[in-house]
């Protein structure tokens, strides 16, 4: 089973784009904080490249902005290919299916995800 969920917030603005078959597509970056605290007592954060295709790509570029606070739900994908300079380049990104708004940027953080969507113009 390939299965991964990731609580954290959008790092940086993301832009749609489109295939040559004309499927949207986004890419982004999400920074999620570890469980655990190094040895000078901080958390560390990962930050994780996610990709979301399709309807979930249109709605997420709508919707969400840098800093906003989201959990997305996916799959773990590897791939490799061949850079300009004829390198090897591994990359590991999820491939969203779901997301969740869980805050906006500069909103106070809360512990559950967003329970009131009726402001959503879609389901969640």
């Amino acid at each position: 089973m390939n299965y991964i969920a990731l609580m954290g917030n959008i790092t940086k603005e993301h832009e749609l784009r489109t295939t040559a078959s004309q499927k949207a597509v986004l890419s982004f970056t999400i920074a999620v904080q570890r469980k655990f605290k190094n040895a000078d007592g901080e958390k560390q954060t990962d930050f994780i490249n996610c990709v979301s295709w399709g309807k979930t790509a249109e709605i997420m570029a709508k919707y969400t902005n840098k800093g906003d606070k989201i959990v997305v739900t996916g799959e773990l994908q590897t791939r490799t290919y061949e850079n300009k300079e004829g390198q090897k380049v591994y990359a590991s990104e999820v491939i969203v299916n779901e997301f969740h708004f869980t805050g906006k940027a500069g909103e106070k953080p809360t512990n559950t995800l967003a329970e009131d969507k009726t402001d959503l113009p879609f389901d969640l």
